[in-house]
C-alpha cells in the first residue's frame, strides 16, 4: 500500500515539474509555474520520508527534518536578502549545491556497495561514477563562476597550452571513471576520482571570460540536472529522474540558444576566453568624439517624443534603478508616449537577468520585447534610452571583423532617430572593448549613476507639465 502511494506522489511530482517548466516559458505564468514545481517537490519529499517501506528510527526523522529546517531557513533568508546584482552569484551557489549533493550521494552509494560485500552491477556503477564526476564538475565549476561573478576573480586565467591541458585532463577523468566501472574500483580510487573531477571543474571554468558567464551558468545548470538524473537511475526514483532530465535538457537548450544569440559555438565559449579584459580590447579602440547631454536636454527630447525604447543592462541592476525607470515609463505613457523595453538574450550576468530585474519593479510583461521583435522597430523610434548596457548594442558586432564580438546579434539601437546612453563613464563593457555607438552623431552621453540620473530626469519631466 505504501509503495503504491509513494508511486502516486512521484507521479504527481513529475507532472507538476513538467507543467511548472512549461509555465516558466512565459513571463506572465513563470511565478505560478515555479510555485507548482515547488509543491510537487514538497509532495515527493514528504512521500519519500513517510512512505518509506523500511523501519526508520525516530532519531533519523529528527535529523531529516532538522536538516530540512536549517536548509529552508538559510535558503529563505539568503534569497530574501540578496540584491538583484548578486542574483547570478546566488544562482551559481544554489546550482553548485545541487552538484555537490549528487556527488556526495554517489560517494555514499559507492561506499555502501563496497561495505555490503556484494559487487554492484555495471549499470549501477555507471550511474554512481557518472553522478560523481558530473556533480563534482558542476560544484567546483559553479564555485569558480561565483567568484568571477562576485568580482573576486576579475580576469580569466590563461595557462600555457591551456586547451591541450584541459582536453588531456578531461580525457584522464573520463578514462579514470571508465576504469572504475570496469574494475569495480576501491574507496581510495573513488575519492581520487572525486578530487580529479573537482580539479577539472576548476580548470574548465577558470579561463572563461566574464562576458560568457550567462552561458557557463546555463551549462553548469545542465550538468547538475544530468547528475540528478543519474541519481534517479541509481535509486529507481522516477521523480528524481524526471526532474534531472528536465533541468538537464532545459539547461542544455538554453545554453545552445544563448550561444546562438552570441553567434558563437559552445567550444569557442569554453576555450575562447571571450571578455578577457584588456587583452580583448587590444586593436578594438574606437576613435571619435562624443557629446554630452544634460538632464534638461534628455527631458525635453523625451517629452516631445512619440515612441521611446529602453535598453536595460547590468548597470541598471548595479544602480538598483529598476523602480525609478518604471516610474519614468509610467510618466511618459501618461503623456501619450509609447514605451517598450528591448531585451537582449545575454544582457546581464545570467539568463533572464533583465526580465527578473524589471519584474521586481512590476513592469508589465507585455512591454518586454525580445531582440528579434524589437530590432525592426528601432528605425521608427524617436528615442532609445540605453541604461547600463554596452556590448549588446555595440555596432562593432556587425562592422568590425577584428572585434571579439563580431557576428554576435545585437540590439540595433543605432537605427533610432535619437540615442541616449546613460553610463557612469566611458569605460568598456564586460567584453573589454570600446563601443562604437558612443561616437555615433545621433548619440548623446547622459553620464551618472543610473538611479540618481533617472531620478533627476523624472523630476525634470514633472516640471514640464
Amino acid at each position: 500500500m505504501k509503495q503504491h502511494l509513494l508511486e502516486i506522489c512521484y507521479l504527481i511530482g513529475s507532472v507538476t515539474f513538467i507543467f511548472g517548466l512549461k509555465m516558466m516559458g512565459n513571463a506572465k505564468t513563470a511565478r505560478n509555474g515555479n510555485l507548482i514545481g515547488a509543491v510537487g517537490m514538497t509532495i515527493a519529499i514528504l512521500g519519500t520520508i513517510f512512505l518509506h517501506t523500511g523501519e526508520v528510527a525516530p532519531m533519523i526523522y529528527a535529523m531529516i527534518f532538522g536538516a530540512i529546517a536549517v536548509g529552508t531557513i538559510i535558503g529563505w533568508m539568503t534569497a530574501k536578502k540578496v540584491q538583484m546584482t548578486a542574483m547570478p552569484q546566488l544562482v551559481s551557489i544554489f546550482n553548485g549545491m545541487g552538484g555537490a549533493c549528487a556527488a556526495l550521494i554517489s560517494l555514499i552509494e559507492f561506499t555502501h556497495h563496497m561495505h555490503s560485500g556484494e559487487p554492484a552491477t555495471t549499470g549501477t556503477l555507471i550511474a554512481i561514477i557518472a553522478g560523481l564526476v558530473i556533480g563534482s564538475v558542476s560544484f567546483s565549476g559553479s564555485m569558480i563562476a561565483f567568484l568571477k561573478l562576485n568580482g573576486n576573480m576579475n580576469k580569466p586565467v590563461r595557462l600555457p597550452a591551456y586547451n591541450m591541458i584541459n582536453n588531456v585532463f578531461m580525457l584522464f577523468v573520463l578514462l579514470f571513471g571508465a576504469y572504475m566501472v570496469y574494475s569495480g574500483g576501491s574507496l581510495m580510487l573513488a575519492y581520487a576520482l572525486f578530487a580529479s573531477a573537482l580539479l577539472y571543474g576548476i580548470l574548465f571554468t577558470l579561463p572563461i571570460g566574464g562576458a560568457d558567464m550567462p552561458v557557463v551558468i546555463s551549462l553548469l545548470n545542465s550538468f547538475t540536472g544530468l547528475a540528478a538524473a543519474f541519481g534517479g537511475f541509481l535509486y529507481g526514483n522516477k521523480v528524481m529522474l524526471t526532474g534531472g532530465i528536465l533541468v538537464g535538457s532545459a539547461g542544455t537548450l538554453l545554453t545552445l540558444i544563448m550561444c546562438k544569440a552570441m553567434n558563437r559555438p559552445l567550444s569557442n565559449v569554453i576555450f575562447g576566453a571571450f571578455g578577457a579584459g584588456s587583452a580583448a580590447a587590444e586593436g578594438n579602440e574606437v576613435k571619435g568624439t562624443t557629446k554630452e547631454a544634460s538632464v534638461s536636454d534628455v527631458a525635453v527630447l523625451m517629452n516631445y517624443s512619440k515612441s521611446v525604447v529602453i535598453v536595460p543592462g547590468y548597470g541598471l541592476a548595479v544602480a538598483q534603478a529598476q523602480h525609478v525607470i518604471h516610474e519614468l515609463e509610467m510618466l511618459l505613457e501618461s503623456r501619450g508616449v509609447s514605451v517598450k523595453y528591448a531585451i537582449h538574450p545575454v544582457a546581464g550576468r545570467m539568463p533572464g537577468h533583465m526580465n527578473v530585474l524589471l519584474a521586481e519593479a512590476n513592469v508589465s510583461y507585455d512591454k518586454l520585447v525580445e531582440m528579434d521583435d524589437i530590432n525592426p522597430e528601432f528605425s521608427n523610434t524617436d528615442v532609445v534610452l540605453i541604461v547600463g548596457a554596452n556590448d549588446v548594442v555595440n555596432p562593432a558586432a556587425k562592422t568590425n571583423p577584428a572585434s571579439p564580438i563580431y557576428g554576435m546579434p545585437i540590439l540595433e539601437a543605432e537605427n533610432a532617430k535619437n540615442i541616449i546612453i546613460n553610463k557612469r563613464s566611458m569605460s568598456a563593457g564586460y567584453a573589454g572593448i570600446d563601443n562604437e555607438l558612443f561616437y555615433n552623431p545621433k548619440t548623446s552621453m547622459f553620464f551618472g549613476d543610473a538611479k540618481k540620473a533617472l531620478t533627476e530626469l523624472v523630476a525634470e519631466l514633472k516640471t514640464m507639465d
